[in-house]
């Protein structure tokens, strides 16, 4: 297999620094090393590569660009470039780095408490636990507008009660960040799940894709 020299048709490379051209060359080592020669076979096995997750905290791609709790601390150029040479690889990588950085540990960072980010964000960092994050629903997809999930507030606690569908590593994740509707509006919470989801049959594909 030839190496990827990728593609500037823009001639955006220009406009890159030095530590920017080296973040994107390690994560595209990594992929044409790790993911490519493997993913039409895991693709196939419906199979996922949990063997990358701590291979993939070692390289800082989880919350690259949050700063302190053991992360990276990149720029928001270098966590794109990151996203970017991840996308080339697999879709479904590039989700569960994205997720566990942009939708789960951002949010932990910037609204939770100083026991919740000690608790959760270096394990998110380092892969030691995995984060999902809950706003799909069956009926309305991604808009918060029709979220039909509710929390209810019982003393110090809320009470949700929802469905949540096509939620990224929501079968393996150890915390889950919920989008839930309140008598003040559309609001998150941090929920440690209890116990895994029910895994759903898996369909192996057959080498023959269809858009329906």
């Amino acid at each position: 297999m030839f190496a990827f020299h990728g593609v500037d048709y823009m001639e955006i490379d220009a406009l890159f620094n030095d530590q920017e051209k080296l973040v994107r060359q390690t994560v595209r080592e990594f992929v044409d090393n790790e993911i490519i020669p493997n993913i039409e076979e895991w693709n196939r096995e419906g199979k996922f590569p949990q063997h990358l997750v701590p291979l993939m905290a070692g390289l800082g791609f989880y919350g690259a660009n949050l700063e302190g709790y053991g992360c990276a601390g990149m720029s928001n150029v270098e966590y794109g470039l990151i996203m970017q040479e991840l996308e080339r690889g697999d879709s479904g990588l590039r989700s569960f780095v994205s997720v566990q950085g942009a939708l789960v540990m951002y949010p932990i960072k910037e609204y939770g408490s100083e026991e919740q980010k000690q608790r959760w964000l270096p394990a998110l960092q380092e892969g030691r636990a995995i984060g999902c994050f809950g706003l799909t629903e069956p009926d309305f997809g991604s808009n918060p507008g029709g979220m039909r999930t509710r929390a209810v507030k019982d003393g110090d606690r809320y009470i949700l009660n929802g469905e949540k569908a096509w939620i990224t590593s929501g079968t393996i994740a150890d915390v889950a960040v919920v989008w839930a509707r309140t008598d003040e509006g559309v609001r998150g919470f941090r929920w440690r799940k209890a116990r895994r989801a029910t895994p759903r049959k898996t369909l192996k594909g057959n080498g023959r894709y269809a858009l329906q």
